[in-house]
C-alpha cells in the first residue's frame, strides 16, 4: 500500500450512507474513489457526482460508481460498508478483485463482522473500525450528514497510512489496540437507541424525552455490560455516560433501523439487540429488554 501523502486507490464495498460519507471524504481530499452501490445511486453518480451534504458544506464531488465488485480491481484500500447480514457473500463476490497488500477496513454495525469477513477472506488483511457518523442517504446520490464523523480503527498491515489519508480528507480517526472494546461500547449504543427510534418512528432527541425511556435504555445498558463481562470484553468507556451522551451530538438522527424499516428493507437487529440475546442464552444471562426490543422490531419487519 502507498504511504501517504500519495493518493490511495480506494473502493468501497457497500456504498450507503457510511461507506458514501468517508469515501466521498477521501475523493473530495484527491483519493480515486470507486462507490459500489445500488443501480438507482450508481446512474445518478455517474450522471452528477456524489453530493455530499455536510455540517460544513455542500457539494459535488466526483467519483467513480458501479453496481459490481470487479469495480474493486486494484484498490489499495476497501471500506467495506455492508449489511451484517450480506457480510459474507459480499466478501465472497469482493475476494477474486483483491491484491495481496489490500486492507479491507470494515466500517460496519455490530462486533464479529470483522471476524466473519477473514473467514472468507482467507490471508488478506481485515481490520475492524467503530463509526461514530449520523448519516442518511437523502436520495439517489446524495448523502446528507447530521453530525459527528470519526472512526477507530485496529493496528494492521498498511493502517498507519490509511490513518494519515483520513486525517488529511477532515475524518478524526485513531488507532487502538483495544477496538474490540470500542466496537462493544457501539454495539450497546446501537442496542440502547436503534430499536426504540425504529418503534417510536421518532429521533434520537424526541425518544429520549418519552416516559420511561431512559429507564429501559438504562436496563438494556446493564444486560449488554453483563454479556460483555462474562466474555472477557473491557467495554472502552462508561457506557451509560455514553449513551446519556450520544443524543446531545445528534438529537435530530433517526436510528439506521428507523431508516431501514421506513424504506420497507431488513434490518440489522438480529446483529443489535439480537446478538445480546443469543450471546445471553449461551452464558445463561438474562436479556429481556433487549429481548422485547429486538422482538417487535422483528415484528415490524414483517409488516
Amino acid at each position: 500500500m502507498p504511504s501517504s501523502p500519495q493518493p490511495l486507490k480506494v473502493a468501497v464495498m457497500g456504498a450507503g450512507a457510511v461507506g458514501c460519507y468517508f469515501g466521498g471524504m477521501l475523493a473530495r481530499a484527491g483519493h480515486d474513489v470507486t462507490l459500489v452501490a445500488r443501480p438507482q445511486h450508481v446512474e445518478a453518480i455517474r450522471r452528477d457526482g456524489l453530493r455530499l451534504q455536510t455540517l460544513a458544506f455542500d457539494e459535488r464531488v466526483p467519483v467513480r460508481a458501479a453496481a459490481d465488485a470487479a469495480a474493486a480491481a486494484g484498490a489499495d484500500l476497501v471500506l467495506f460498508s455492508v449489511k451484517s447480514m450480506d457480510t459474507e457473500e459480499a466478501g465472497r463476490q469482493l475476494q477474486p478483485h483483491l491484491r495481496p497488500d489490500t486492507l479491507v477496513l470494515c466500517l460496519q454495525n455490530g462486533v464479529d463482522n470483522a471476524d466473519r469477513l477473514r473467514a472468507v477472506l482467507p490471508g488478506r488483511e481485515v481490520a475492524a473500525a467503530v463509526v461514530y457518523v449520523a448519516t442518511e442517504m437523502a436520495g439517489p446520490g446524495h448523502l446528507r450528514h447530521h453530525g459527528r464523523g470519526e472512526l477507530v480503527i485496529e493496528p494492521a498491515r498498511g493502517s498507519e497510512a490509511v490513518a494519515q489519508a483520513f486525517a488529511a480528507a477532515g475524518v478524526p480517526i485513531d488507532i487502538s489496540a483495544n477496538v474490540r472494546g470500542a466496537l462493544w461500547l457501539k454495539l450497546i449504543l446501537n442496542c440502547a437507541y436503534n430499536a426504540i427510534s425504529a418503534i417510536a418512528r421518532k429521533p434520537y432527541g424526541e425518544c429520549v424525552g418519552g416516559e420511561g425511556v431512559w429507564d429501559v435504555m438504562h436496563d438494556v445498558v446493564d444486560e449488554c455490560l453483563a454479556v460483555a463481562k462474562a466474555e472477557g470484553v473491557v467495554v472502552a468507556g462508561d457506557a451509560h455516560a455514553a449513551v446519556r451522551k450520544l443524543v446531545e451530538s445528534m438529537p435530530a438522527q433517526f436510528s439506521s433501523t428507523a431508516q431501514d424499516l421506513a424504506r420497507g428493507k431488513p434490518t440489522e437487529i438480529d446483529y443489535l439487540n439480537g446478538l445480546i440475546v443469543r450471546r445471553g442464552e449461551a452464558l445463561g444471562l438474562p436479556t429481556s429488554a433487549n429481548r422485547v426490543l429486538w422482538a417487535l422490531v422483528k415484528l415490524m419487519e414483517k409488516k
